[in-house]
This record gives C-alpha cells, sequence and structure tokens, in this order.
C-alpha cells in the first residue's frame, strides 16, 4: 500500500509534468489512459505550455521538481551524443544555470552560520548569484586583506525536499521488487540507499571543504588539474568560502578554440586524471559533469564542486583494474572468469559462453575513435548480455560508471577523435606493474620491516609461550581423555547395573503371576 504522502508527491509530479505540457508522458502510461480526456480540462492545457519548444519543458520539468531530479538532467546533458540537440542544449542550462533564490535569504543563512554580518566578514559582497544549482547556490566576494574569493550557500530547506524524493524513489524500488522480475538482479533498494548516502553528504559543506582539501593534496603542483584552496574559518555546515578561479567552461568549444585550447592534450588529461584519482589515490570527483569543470589554457583542468566523491574497496579496485586491462588487451576470457569469481554473474554461469557473449558486444568498438562508436547501441547490448547473464548491479561502483560516462562525454565534446583504449592501457599496466610486480612486493615487505624489527625481540618468548601453551594443551587433552574415558565407564557400569535391575524385576512380576 502506498503511503499518502508518497501518494501526494506522485499526484505533484503528474501534475507538473501536465502543466509544462509533458502531459503525453504521463498520459501514455496504462494507469492513466481511461481519465486522458480529463487533460482538457485542465488550465493549464490552455496556458500555451505546449506552444514551448520540448528542451525548454523538459528543462523547467526537472527544475520545478527538485535537486534530485536536476541531477538526473545534469547528468544527461554531458551525453549530447544519446539525445536530440534541443533536449542536450537546454538540460546544459541545468549545470550552473538554476533559478536562484534571493540574496536576502542568502544573507540570512551566511550571517547565522558565521555569527557575523556580511560587511564584518567580507570586503565586497556581490548579491548576484554567480552561479546556481540543484543544491546551493555561489557569490562572489572580497576578503578583508583583499584575496578574491567565492561563498556557497545552501538552498533553504533543501533537505527536506530531498529527502521526499529519496522516500519517493525508495518506495518505488520497493514496488519493482515485489513486482518486477529483473528487480533482483538490478538492486534497485540498494542503489537508492547509495544514492540517498551520496546525495546527503552533499548538504554537509564541512565535508565538501575536506573533500576539496584532500584532493587538492593528491594533486598538488601538478599539471593536470588545480583544485582552489578552502577557507577553514569561514566554512560551516551550510556555508563555505573557497579562493576564487579564472577560467573556460569546458562545455564552452567555442571559447576554448579561440583560446587556442589543446584539445588533443585535454581529452588526454581526462582520461589520465579519471585513472590517477580512481587507481592512485582511491579517491575521486565524482560529480564531473561541465558545470563543475573549467580550464586554463592551453590545457589545464580547474575542478569545482566537491560534495560528491567516491572510493573503492581494495578488491573492488583490484578487480576493476585487472577488467579494464584484461578487456584493453581483449582477454575476454580473463573479464569472463572474473566476472564470476567477483560474484557479479552466478558461479553456475559458463565461462566460455560469457567470454562469447563480451566478444560480440566490445569487439566492434575497438581501435575507433570516440566519435565512430554508438553508445546507443553499446548500453542496448551491454543491458541485454546483462539480463541474459543475471549479471548483478554493484551499487557500491554506481558513482565510478556515472563519473566514467560524464569524462567519456567529455571527451567527445573535446575530442571525438580521442582513442580512449590506447590513452588508458599505458596508465594501468604502469599502475599494475606498480602495486603488484616483484618491486612493489618488495617494497611492502620493506615498508613492513620497521614494524617487524620492533617485535623482534619479543619473538623468543612469544615462541616460548606458544610452546609452552601448546604443552599444556597436550596435557590437558591427555587429561580430558582419561576423564572421558572413566566417564564412559561409569556410565557403562549404570548401564550394566540398570539392565540387571530391570531383568530382576521381572522376572520377579513374572514369578508373582505365576503364583498367583
Amino acid at each position: 500500500m502506498i503511503r499518502p504522502k508518497i501518494l501526494l508527491r506522485l499526484i505533484h509530479i503528474n501534475w507538473v509534468l501536465v502543466y509544462h505540457g509533458l502531459d503525453e508522458i504521463v498520459l501514455k502510461t496504462h494507469l492513466f489512459r481511461p481519465i486522458r480526456y480529463l487533460v482538457y480540462l485542465s488550465p493549464a492545457y490552455w496556458m500555451g505550455r505546449h506552444n514551448e519548444p520540448r528542451g525548454v519543458r523538459i528543462r523547467k520539468t526537472l527544475e520545478e521538481l527538485g535537486p534530485i531530479y536536476v541531477k538526473f538532467g545534469q547528468a544527461l546533458s554531458t551525453r549530447k551524443d544519446l539525445l536530440p540537440d534541443d533536449i542536450a542544449d537546454e538540460l546544459v542550462k541545468l549545470q550552473d544555470r538554476v533559478p536562484p533564490f534571493s540574496s536576502a535569504v542568502a544573507r540570512t543563512i551566511i550571517e547565522k552560520e558565521l555569527g557575523a554580518t556580511i560587511s564584518e566578514t567580507f570586503a565586497e559582497f556581490d548579491d548576484k548569484p554567480l552561479a546556481s544549482a540543484s543544491v546551493a547556490q555561489v557569490h562572489t566576494a572580497v576578503l578583508p586583506d583583499g584575496r578574491k574569493v567565492i561563498v556557497k550557500v545552501l538552498r533553504p530547506d533543501i533537505e527536506k525536499r530531498i529527502l521526499s524524493d529519496v522516500g519517493l524513489l525508495s518506495e518505488l524500488a520497493r514496488f519493482a521488487e515485489r513486482f518486477w522480475k529483473d528487480a533482483r538482479r538490478l538492486r534497485p533498494l540498494e542503489v537508492v540507499a547509495e544514492f540517498e548516502k551520496t546525495t546527503l553528504d552533499e548538504l554537509d559543506l564541512v565535508r565538501e571543504a575536506a573533500n576539496a582539501a584532500k584532493l587538492r593534496r593528491n594533486f598538488e603542483n601538478s599539471e593536470l588539474i588545480y583544485v582552489p584552496e578552502v577557507y577553514w574559518p569561514l566554512t560551516r555546515q551550510k556555508v563555505m568560502v573557497m579562493e576564487r578561479i579564472h577560467g573556460i567552461p569546458v562545455g564552452d568549444i567555442d571559447q576554448l578554440r579561440a583560446g587556442n585550447a589543446d584539445f588533443k592534450l585535454l581529452a588526454e588529461r581526462g582520461v589520465e586524471i579519471f585513472f590517477t584519482q580512481v587507481f592512485r589515490d582511491n579517491f575521486f570527483h565524482a560529480d564531473m559533469h561541465p558545470g563543475n569543470i573549467f580550464v586554463e589554457l592551453p590545457a589545464k583542468y580547474l575542478a569545482v564542486d566537491f560534495g560528491i566523491v567516491g572510493t573503492l574497496s581494495p578488491s573492488d579496485q583490484r578487480y576493476l583494474a585487472e577488467n579494464f586491462l584484461a578487456f584493453f588487451n581483449r582477454d575476454y576470457h580473463r573479464v569472463a572468469q572474473m566476472h564470476v569469481e567477483s560474484g557479479w554473474v552466478p558461479g553456475s554461469t559458463r565461462v566460455e559462453e560469457f567470454e562469447s557473449a563480451i566478444r560480440s558486444v566490445c569487439e566492434p568498438i575497438f581501435e575507433k575513435p570516440l566519435k565512430d562508436i554508438s553508445f546507443g547501441h553499446l548500453l542496448l547490448r551491454l543491458f541485454q548480455t546483462a539480463r541474459r547473464f543475471d549479471m548483478h548491479v554493484q551499487p557500491q561502483l554506481v558513482l565510478l560508471q556515472k563519473t566514467l560516462l560524464n569524462i567519456e562525454g567529455l571527451g567527445r565534446q573535446l575530442y571525438p577523435e580521442l582513442d580512449l583504449w590506447q590513452t588508458a592501457k599505458p596508465f594501468l599496466e604502469k599502475w599494475f606493474h606498480e602495486r603488484l610486480g616483484p618491486q612493489a612486493k618488495i617494497k611492502k615487505v620493506l615498508q613492513q620491516f620497521p614494524e617487524l624489527a620492533e617485535k623482534f625481540p619479543e619473538i623468543p618468548m612469544l615462541v616460548f609461550k606458544a610452546l609452552d601453551d601448546a604443552s599444556h594443551a597436550h596435557e590437558q587433552m591427555t587429561r580430558q581423555n582419561y576423564e572421558m574415558h572413566e566417564l564412559r565407564k561409569q556410565i557403562e557400569k549404570n548401564h550394566n547395573g540398570l539392565m540387571t535391575a530391570i531383568i530382576i524385576s521381572a522376572a520377579m512380576v513374572s514369578a508373582a503371576l505365576l503364583l498367583a
């Protein structure tokens, strides 16, 4: 049974779709077909919403529905290869041009969080937002010492709206698990739980500031990417102050071209940054849509917005690295074998059959640049293969998959001639050599040597104690065996006595009956 609160939210979502002229989506569903004629009674139908371009209607719908839907639109906006141009161009506006909330509200939140007035904290503060996204908006400011900064402020009541939509997603996931046979494989409840965790983490700007600080350390003095500095004294849960950076939005291809950007190097560095974060640092920026990435000419990235980051367990990290490398080497048998070993497909799967299916999906896309690969067709084939072999979704990898899609989407925009396989393969081979080669094993032993050396004086006593414990254990076992033997003898004695008593009693009863 759907809870009343969830039902009201579903009705509201459908109303917003109708209001923005997307009623064909609502009325084509089985549930609403019997009442589709009622749309003509709706004032919204006669307000001319249908006259706006469909891309505009879709964007406005997502904006009104709230942050989770905006994030969905942001993710789609990076994949212009999968969307019609008119829709893709409108969804790009969701990256940093969501309608802002009032500057008066922003000032109130900042002053409450910092415990001081705007004029006491900043020498200058611009009331007009520099950017506005689904969870927060950004204002520019100048500190009393002259440093230029940005001030990020959470939207008011944002947590309440997100929890409402996450509740709806959870409810839909429960229905899916109950009524959809593929739900067990797709694990919707676990995926929603992972999504809820990462989304709620975004609402703590202290956590985001810590993420930024770690990424900044990981890429300190790097030529690949620059992460701005956080000003900790002015950072709170709902407010974060950070160094202001200046660059060209990575999605503004015309401006990059006018500035003689090195598109090939940018695309290759994007791939290198991704693999470096995932495999070297095991800490990756997981919200890399174009609104969060800028370029310092000719080919250096500038990153912002660190609310969503991802990590992997050591086992997942190694399995992924081996899968990637085997994939790049076209060793499909190894890919199939690792999927079975890791439990991503059932253990009863025939490796040879799975290998053949993987080959049929992957082989057509090798030795081709990004522009010649149909990812719509590829995704369809992957879904068909996953369903056929009962391949389970790995919720802990959803963030990584989303990030990889973003990176690949950026690569298609910047340099469609990029050979993704040849760019990534050398990096993974180097990673394997450094982490799993003979030198790596020797290095690990040497790293552990000080700890072993510290415990070395205790080893003789530990050996003596182990031998003493073993001796006592042997004596105790001998004693227990003797006691068990004596107990067994006593039980047998008691048993024999009981049988004798039973026989005598039976004889006495028989004699009494005969003499009676």
